[in-house]
């Protein structure tokens, strides 16, 4: 079966990569012709753990190209921004990969969209320009949205072995989508239609934002009490029914910041899904703060931020919270310098080790990366000027800082204000 996958991005040139080593024709298509003549020479456009090992397995079965060819099957998996003046969904792209499609539309052929769009895009957006060819969606064509369940860092054995959602227009284009996807597909596989998977690819990570809502609030209320957070959520979650994520400086990623707004984009409802929002977009805000009541008295402070990916381990930088803290901090006086083992490419210079934390007075880890717990703190004392930490993820050693000279304070822990 010949698979034309438009989109090369984090979901779908690992996916264009799994139907290949399955034995399927692949076709991946996309607009960056950098990305498309990279791929050719048989070079990977970013890492990903198992990635380069798939590559290798997929290729014979596998071409990168600029333009959409006749396929049997079509799987969108373009990127949806979120516009940050309107909080909607920017489906510029899934539009002008539908229109791509349609010119190349016969009989019989099975359109997949696995962007994450808002409820109603398939019914409303994506069948009205495929039908242009002057086929008709569940009679001539079969169309599903089968959303992706994986995240940066876990990507390939995620695609293998979640279980993952098919949501048909007609029954019989949900069977032909399934029968497609357990070809490589492990984890079960469950049918429903088309904007029921849509809003539960989105409720998914509104759950997730709405957690991590609560434990930020309850973190600065556990800071007032004079509480450690970490250690009250370790002991709530032995409740058989209870399961508190981690506070942390804010939420990143192209999921869980954006998937809220989807969610609401076209409801009058949602207070709280936006009121969640509100409260993780604004933890840089309160990190900053307490930055800036540890540097007390210090002039013209610099500080050094590490970690600007929005999780730890990947080198994903897109809706970083680090971002927001960074501007923040600049605004308020602060000289910032930026250190990531992981990131490449990013708004603001990526320093060395030593160059970031040359002369500054405060550490911020904004991102939980391992590597961080293994850094010498005696070493990097002799460099700055101040020796401060302000721990916003909880993942150092805080002991073995604090006999190195350190003072150390931590996110949601009122034992040591």
């Amino acid at each position: 079966m010949k698979i034309s996958v438009l989109g090369l991005g984090y979901i779908g040139l690992p996916t264009a990569l799994l139907f290949a080593s399955a034995g399927h024709e692949v076709v991946g298509v996309d607009v960056n012709e950098k990305k498309v003549k990279l791929l050719n020479e048989g070079k990977l456009p970013f890492h990903e753990p198992g990635l380069e090992e798939l590559f290798e397995k997929a290729r014979n079965n596998f071409r990168a190209t600029t333009h959409v060819e006749e396929s049997d099957v079509f799987l969108i998996a373009v990127p949806t921004p979120l516009d940050e003046h309107t909080k909607a969904a920017d489906l510029k792209y899934v539009k002008s990969a539908a229109e791509m499609v349609y010119l190349h539309l016969k009989k019989g052929n099975l359109v997949i969209l696995e962007s994450t769009v808002p409820p109603n895009t398939t019914e409303r957006l994506l069948i009205p320009i495929l039908e242009k060819s002057g086929l008709k969606a569940g009679t001539d064509f079969y169309v599903v949205h089968c959303p992706e369940r994986a995240i940066p860092g876990k990507t390939i054995h995620e695609m293998i072995h979640n279980d993952r959602i098919v949501g048909g227009i007609t029954p019989e284009s949900a069977q032909l989508a399934k029968k497609l996807y357990e070809s490589f597909v492990k984890g079960n596989i469950y049918l429903t239609d088309a904007t029921t998977a849509e809003f539960v690819k989105l409720i998914e990570n509104t759950y997730r934002d709405v957690n991590i809502a609560l434990v930020n609030e309850l973190a600065q209320i556990a800071e007032e009490y004079g509480i450690n957070i970490w250690e009250a959520i370790e002991l709530a979650n032995k409740h058989p029914r209870v399961n508190l994520h981690k506070p942390g400086p804010g939420v990143g990623g192209h999921c869980i910041a954006i998937d809220p707004w989807f969610v609401i984009q076209n409801s009058s409802n949602g207070k709280m899904i936006a009121l969640a929002r509100h409260v993780n977009d604004t933890m840089p805000n309160y990190t900053l703060r307490r930055v800036r009541e540890m540097l007390k008295g210090i002039n013209y402070p610099t500080i050094t931020v590490f970690g600007v990916a929005y999780k730890g381990n990947v080198d994903d930088a897109r809706e970083t919270p680090a971002l927001r803290f960074i501007r923040l901090a600049e605004n308020d006086g602060f000289k910032v310098k930026v250190y990531d083992p992981f990131v490449k490419e990013f708004e603001y210079p990526l320093l060395s080790l030593e160059e970031a934390i040359k002369d500054s007075d405060c550490i911020v880890v904004i991102t939980d990366h391992e590597v961080f717990k293994f850094l010498d703190p005696n070493e990097l004392g002799k460099l700055m000027r101040n020796k401060c930490v302000f721990d916003a993820r909880n993942i150092l050693d805080h002991e073995k800082w604090r006999e190195a000279g350190f003072e150390i304070k931590v996110l949601g822990n009122g034992k040591n204000l």
